[in-house]
């Protein structure tokens, strides 16, 4: 993406944030309608134009400031802006004053390239120091007009799928708060199994056991998860819902493999719900099935779901009960391209962005939404987009699918996962 092409580009262009305040007149300031702002290589969207006055390029503060993480206080007596970030899990201050070319910064005063002013009820402030303290690559385009913003690396939650071809890459495994290890499903007949062709417990390797595959993660404090994939492809998993025996016998198959095999956690991958029959009645379904698991499973063991986008065909998914209900949801942000597009098409980064609002939208709270990857649709210079866009809502983290995909067509992709996110 722009990270590899930034490099020293930053101090070149000045941009200007603002934040809502009293109008004072700073001269002319000539409108360029034409500017854009993009972050993470996908565009903000701004109250105000970007305008340049005298070669510097001022933005709206508040979208970059809240897109970037960066916690933002006006004080209209002192007239002085509060901007509170963190980078490299180290917190940086930094206050600005209206009309004044020094700043503080974590106490201590820095010479500015232009002093903040304020327009039309917002505050201007040079953005040259927020790249050095903050760590925000910036870079302009003279041909497209557009400035071009890259987030820090950041802290958050990371989850890894680990599926039955996923050992040649177990060393990625630390670098995850969790795992998700796809060793289960519910069958066509409606039956909980470890067995199959598809999802199934792997066979010992000597030493090397799915227990002691488990309990490896377990001991380095990364959560390991009893994945469960069901597809409703020709009704099956309504049928599983639907009937109390196949659901009661479901779930106490889940909850012994959970014993048995040590994992912390579950994530149900119940997928194709609300297509052809009634969404809400399958909301319901899915709901109560979900309640009845939680009910069934020790008090320590946690429940995620992974669910398809609220801006896909599936409409069986009550994102606002079942964020109540679980510790969180992955949203399955993916296979929006057509059917047999080839791999490393990436995924539309518009899309993926209006998912995340649908998701919080509809009362997911950002710090039980996980961001689902697709790691096969992904290349190592688009995969930041979409960890951008987790980092732009704040959300709880990212989850991949999936281990064995990091390395297949090169080592960019884990490059570039690392340079933008790191494990909490």
């Amino acid at each position: 993406m722009l990270r590899k092409r930034l490099g020293k580009t930053v101090a070149a262009t000045l941009i200007g944030l603002s934040l809502l305040g009293t109008t004072v007149n700073i001269g002319d300031v000539h409108a360029a309608p034409a500017i854009s702002v993009k972050l993470d290589d996908v565009a903000l969207q701004f109250d105000a134009a970007p305008r340049i006055d005298k070669g510097v390029t001022y933005v709206p503060f508040r979208t970059v400031g809240e897109a970037l993480g960066i916690q933002i206080t006006w004080n209209s007596k002192t007239q002085t802006v509060k901007a509170v970030g963190r980078l490299k899990g180290q917190t940086t201050e930094v206050l600005l004053k209206v009309g004044s070319s020094t700043a503080t910064v974590n106490g201590k005063k820095v010479k500015l390239a232009a002093a903040p002013v304020q327009r039309e009820g917002r505050v201007l402030i040079p953005l040259s120091s927020f790249s050095s303290q903050f760590g925000v690559g910036v870079g302009w385009d003279q041909a497209t007009r557009t400035v071009s913003l890259v987030s820090p690396q950041r802290e958050m939650h990371l989850r890894a799928f680990y599926a039955v071809r996923a050992f040649h890459e177990i060393d990625l495994v630390t670098s995850m708060n969790s795992v998700a290890f796809g060793w289960s499903r519910i069958d066509r007949e409606g039956q909980f199994t470890l067995q199959g062709e598809e999802y199934y417990l792997p066979e010992a390797a000597g030493d090397v056991t799915p227990q002691t595959i488990v309990a490896d993660a377990a001991d380095q404090n990364i959560k390991p998860y009893l994945m469960v994939y069901a597809l409703d492809g020709q009704g099956e998993l309504t049928k599983v819902l639907s009937d109390s025996s196949l659901r009661e016998k479901s779930i106490q198959g889940i909850t012994d493999a959970v014993a048995e095999n040590g994992f912390g956690g579950v994530v149900l991958d119940f997928e194709g719900l609300g297509f052809k029959l009634d969404a809400k009645q399958q909301q319901k379904l899915l709901n109560d099935y979900v309640k009845q698991l939680k009910a069934s499973l020790p008090n320590d063991i946690s429940i995620s779901l992974a669910v398809p986008p609220l801006n896909s065909a599936y409409k069986g998914y009550d994102y606002n009960t079942l964020a109540s209900l679980a510790d969180d949801l992955i949203i399955m942000a993916y296979q929006y391209n057509p059917a047999g597009t080839e791999a490393q098409v990436s995924e539309p980064n518009s899309l993926v962005d209006q998912a995340i609002q649908l998701a919080l939208n509809a009362g997911v709270p950002k710090n039980k939404l996980l961001l689902g990857i697709n790691l096969n649709s992904e290349t190592g210079t688009s995969v930041d987009d979409k960890l951008g866009l987790a980092k732009r809502y704040d959300l709880k983290g990212a989850a991949f699918w999936r281990l064995g995909l990091f390395r297949q067509f090169s080592n960019q992709m884990e490059d570039a996962v690392n340079a933008s996110v790191i494990k909490e």
